[in-house]
């Protein structure tokens, strides 16, 4: 799962309201209880194909990637079903005591209650990640962004980590850059889209990760360049990679969401919907 601690936290907004935002008004659409099992079952595929190994255990697995272990994001635990709440804090240090972070992803939320007292008392903090989809409306005459490769990405990445990280070591913003190349292993079609400003520099981008075969695709990490809010770049690539999940056969688009933050409500004015809750537990 790529939505995890060191994920950037929103699009930036489009216009002075975004920020403050009203609660969701759009509601899912069809059976939202299997859109959410094909949600999780895409995530938990993705993750195994993105790592550079796995270790099973009973009720999920460990994702790893020595290339990248100052990130969260690829050196993980990813519970997916049923699990022992007590002993998941001590499978948790097996698998990642080589790491100088834990962390936990929980896909089932009765799952995620089960188990927060154990993780809670090892010394873990939870935060909720809001599942959302679109499953129907227009799709967006015109996108406005383009496919790029990873290197016209590094510069703008690299300086969106400053800003969302001050302070941090070079290491680490380097290991949250480079990072991206690994994600091209996920899916069946991983795109990286941008749309960039009268300079040709990319002002906003994110990833589009496409399977056809399941009809679903997911939209993850949609950034604006601090220096370029409020120019309705982050809807340009939006709407791009709307348009480009739907020609490709996956007419189900999704995202993973901060719960405590505004993007959510961005997205829900966009057409998304909550299908429900993941949780994360971290700890240093």
């Amino acid at each position: 799962m790529t939505v995890a601690p060191h994920s950037t936290p929103g699009p930036g907004p489009d216009d002075a309201t975004d920020a403050d935002a009203d609660a969701d008004t759009t509601g899912a659409t069809g059976d939202t209880a299997a859109l959410r099992r094909r949600v999780e079952e895409f995530v938990a595929a993705f993750t195994r194909r993105k790592a550079a190994r796995t270790v099973d255990f009973p009720g999920g697995f460990a994702a790893l990637d020595d290339a990248y272990a100052l990130s969260r994001g690829d050196n993980h635990v990813l519970v997916t079903g049923p699990t022992d709440p007590e002993a998941l804090p001590g499978r948790v240090e097996r698998l990642l005591g080589h790491l100088p972070h834990r962390a936990v992803y929980i896909a089932d939320e009765a799952t995620a209650d089960a188990c927060a007292g154990p993780l809670v008392a090892a010394g873990y903090t939870r935060s909720e990640l809001v599942v959302m989809a679109r499953t129907d409306g227009e799709v967006p005459a015109t996108g406005g962004a383009r496919e790029v490769d990873l290197p016209a990405l590094r510069g703008p990445v690299a300086e969106s980590w400053r800003r969302f990280l001050p302070g941090e070591s070079d290491e680490v913003i380097d290991t949250l850059v480079e990072r991206r190349a690994a994600r091209r292993r996920g899916a069946a079609d991983v795109r990286f889209l941008a749309s960039h400003d009268e300079s040709g520099e990319a002002a906003s981008w994110a990833d589009l990760y496409l399977d056809p075969a399941t009809g679903l695709a997911q939209v993850e990490d949609l950034v604006t360049a601090g220096s370029r809010l409020g120019q309705g770049h982050a809807t340009a690539v939006l709407d791009t990679a709307l348009r480009a999940a739907d020609a490709a056969g996956c007419p189900t688009v999704f995202l993973i969401a901060f719960g405590d933050d505004w993007p959510r409500h961005w997205y829900a004015r966009r057409g998304f919907a909550p299908l429900g809750t993941m949780t994360a537990f971290e700890r240093a």
